[in-house]
Formats: structure tokens, C-alpha cells, sequence
């Protein structure tokens, strides 16, 4: 269940007088780590949760028994609670709730959030070369169709995306809310951080005292591009040695530290270690700047990285290149740098910048946060559009 994308939302609106059943798959070892924290915000919002078991093996067969379990489940749900509404998070989900809509006439809203078919395809997950995975891309993309066109609410990530859909004749008269992944600026908040607390971490940490941190949250290969974003930093060094690299993340620290000496980054410069969501704000506050290059595609146009709010909520300026609406929100609010491309004199330009990045105010950037990316503004765009669909 995610606590940043999920749970925070559906507190917000449970205040607001609607009351929730949640449906989701949830994979064994998280589930077992983070089930009695997910309880107690569950419990907390008066809410309820059916979790099922998410199954990955056989490929292909395990995603259409899930599907059954998922339909099977949500409609026992449905005969018990008499839902006046069905918010379906992505496509998967979408399916069960257009099946619901059609067979009870309840209210169904797509939160896309994406391209999800084309996201597959894009990162190797789907061969389109095959006949299988071209079957199943072809199943879903007209399923899509079928979600939009009977959705009684339509949400997407980006504004991208939105001008993608209403540019097709088919989508042209759809309206579509857009809301970003946002970030809670009560929890992501650099004035509870003091600077006592930062100098104790960078003991913790080993990091020198007087070295600077450029920062980066998050998985590591995939859609981020890891390679690309040791090259920045292996540059940064020639002209900016006091820089020290912190990646957060939950992948193996060993293969990434093992992949950042293989790109020529010294092992005393390169820190990896991974926190919670609780204490992140206080390895955030390390960063002097944080880095994040996304591999681009066709379906990235809907991307929101979840980790871009978070830094501009705890006053950190970015170095990224320009997916979904990032570039657009980058250079309007003045709080970072894009990269154009990949090349060193790309780079170079960049870290030509980093001391204009180091003078932009913490205050000023977590302030532009404020009617884009703060959660307060995600769950009021959520109530309208549940409001507007009750009625």
C-alpha cells in the first residue's frame, strides 16, 4: 500500500465524509514489513483494507489469475457494501471497475496515472516482436479506449499527457483533471532538521564535516539512468571536488557502489544507504542539490516523479533532464537545472550552474511546491472531482 501516493490522498478525503474499502495486491516481504504501520493508518481514517497476495510466477498466467482474484474479490465487496463509487488505480483495476459500472451502474473513476501499456513496451517488459506481448499490448491499448470513453472521472499525472489525449479526435471532448504526484509539506520539511541533527547523520554517514552532497533518492538502472548520472558526477568532480555523492535507495549497496567505481567515481566520494520514509527527511537535508535522469520514451510524457515534490518540499534544487511536465515546472519556478542532453559539454553547462543552485533559497523553492506538488492541493483536486462525480 503506498504511503506516499495512496494512503495520504485517501486520509485527506476520508475527512471529507467519504469512507473508503481499499483493494490491493501486496508483495510478501513488504507486506510483512510494513503491514502493522499501514494498520494503524487504516484504522486511524476509519477506513478498511482487503490486501490479497500478489503473484508474479508463471509470467503472463499469474497476471490473469491475479486479475480473476481481483474481480472476484471487488465484486463479494461490492454485493456487501453497495459502493456509490469505484476508484480504480491504473489499468488492471480499471478493468474490474468499468465491469462494475456496467453490471451496477456505480460511478467509475479511471485514475490512469499513465501510459501503462505503452510503459511496458518501453521498458522491455512487453517484446512487441512477439506475438504474445503483442496481443496483450493491443488487449490493453483498447481497453484504454474503453476506460476513458466510459469513465465518469479521468485522472492523469501530467498536463503532457492531457494535451497527448485531447489532441486525439477520438479523446478530444474528455475531461481530464490533471494531479501530480504530490508530497506531504507537513512531513517534508527542512525546518524540523537541524543542523545539530545534519552534522550527527554525516558522522553516521562518515561523510566529511565540510564535504558537500549532491543527492540521489530512488531505484537504481530501469527507467533511471544510472550511468548517465555517474558520468554528471565523475565530471562534477574535476571542477567541484568538495561534492560527495548520497544515493538512498533500497537496491543491493554493494552493485551500486559496484557500478559507480566501474564509472571512475573514487569509493571515499560515493555514500549508499537507504532510509525509511519516516526518517528521509533528514538524509534529504544532507543534499546541496539532488540529480535524477529518466530515460525517455513515449510514455514518460506522464511521468511525475514522486521524488521531485519531495525535494522541492524540503527546499532542494534539482539537476534533470525533461520528462512529462518536470522541465515546464523546472524552469517556471526557477528551482534547478534541466539537461538537454547527455554530452560533457552538457554537463559542463550544468556544473556551471551548481553555485547558482547552491544560492537559491530553501524557503523560496519548498514555497513554489504551493499549488503544484503539495498534498493539501492533490486531495482538494481529488474532492472536487469526487464532488463534481456524486453529483
Amino acid at each position: 500500500m503506498g504511503q506516499s501516493q495512496i494512503l495520504p490522498y485517501l486520509s485527506g478525503l476520508s475527512k471529507n465524509e467519504y469512507q473508503f474499502t481499499i483493494l490491493s495486491f501486496e508483495k510478501k516481504d513488504r507486506f510483512g514489513r510494513e503491514k502493522s504501520l499501514v494498520d494503524s493508518i487504516i484504522a486511524a481514517n476509519n477506513m478498511k483494507w482487503v490486501p490479497l497476495r500478489f503473484t508474479s510466477k508463471p509470467p503472463v498466467l499469474s497476471k490473469i489469475y491475479d486479475r480473476w482474484r481481483l474481480k472476484r474479490a471487488a465484486l463479494k465487496l461490492f454485493r456487501q457494501e453497495n459502493f456509490d463509487m469505484i476508484h480504480c488505480r491504473s489499468y488492471v483495476a480499471a478493468e474490474v471497475g468499468l465491469f462494475l459500472k456496467r453490471k451496477f451502474k456505480t460511478k467509475f473513476l479511471f485514475d490512469m496515472r499513465g501510459f501503462w501499456a505503452d510503459e511496458r513496451v518501453d521498458n522491455g517488459q512487453w517484446d512487441k516482436h512477439k506475438f504474445l506481448y503483442r496481443r496483450i499490448y493491443r488487449y490493453y491499448k483498447n481497453k484504454e479506449k474503453q476506460f476513458l470513453l466510459n469513465a465518469d472521472g479521468i485522472v492523469t499525472l501530467t498536463k503532457a499527457s492531457k494535451d497527448y489525449l485531447v489532441s486525439q479526435p477520438t479523446y478530444k471532448d474528455l475531461s481530464i483533471d490533471v494531479i501530480p504526484c504530490c508530497a506531504d509539506l507537513v512531513h517534508f520539511d527542512f525546518h524540523k532538521v537541524s543542523s545539530a541533527a545534519i552534522f550527527a547523520l554525516k558522522k553516521d554517514l562518515q561523510i566529511p564535516e565540510s564535504a558537500k552532497v549532491i543527492s540521489y533518492l530512488g531505484s537504481i538502472g530501469g527507467w533511471y539512468m544510472t550511468k548517465e548520472m555517474f558520468s554528471f558526477f565523475k565530471a562534477m568532480q574535476t571542477r567541484r571536488p568538495e561534492y560527495v555523492m548520497l544515493i538512498l535507495t533500497k537496491d543491493n549497496a554493494d552493485l551500486v557502489k559496484k557500478e559507480a567505481l566501474s564509472a571512475g567515481i573514487p569509493a571515499d566520494k560515493i555514500f549508499i544507504t537507504y532510509s525509511n520514509r519516516d526518517r528521509l527527511p533528514q538524509f534529504m537535508a544532507l543534499s546541496n542539490c539532488s540529480i535524477f535522469f529518466i530515460r525517455n520514451s513515449f510514455s514518460k510524457i506522464a511521468s511525475s516523479p514522486t521524488k521531485h515534490a519531495e525535494l522541492m518540499c524540503m527546499g532542494i534544487p534539482v539537476i534533470c533532464n525533461n520528462i512529462g511536465d518536470t522541465g515546464y515546472i523546472v524552469n517556471t519556478t526557477k528551482t534547478g537545472f534541466i539537461v538537454i542532453d547527455f554530452s560533457p559539454n552538457f554537463f559542463d553547462n550544468a556544473i556551471d550552474k551548481i553555485e547558482e543552485l547552491e544560492g537559491i533559497d530553501k524557503e523560496y523553492i519548498r514555497s513554489r511546491t504551493k499549488g503544484i506538488f503539495d498534498l493539501d492541493t492533490g486531495v482538494q483536486r481529488y474532492l472536487s472531482l469526487y464532488n463534481r462525480i456524486m453529483a
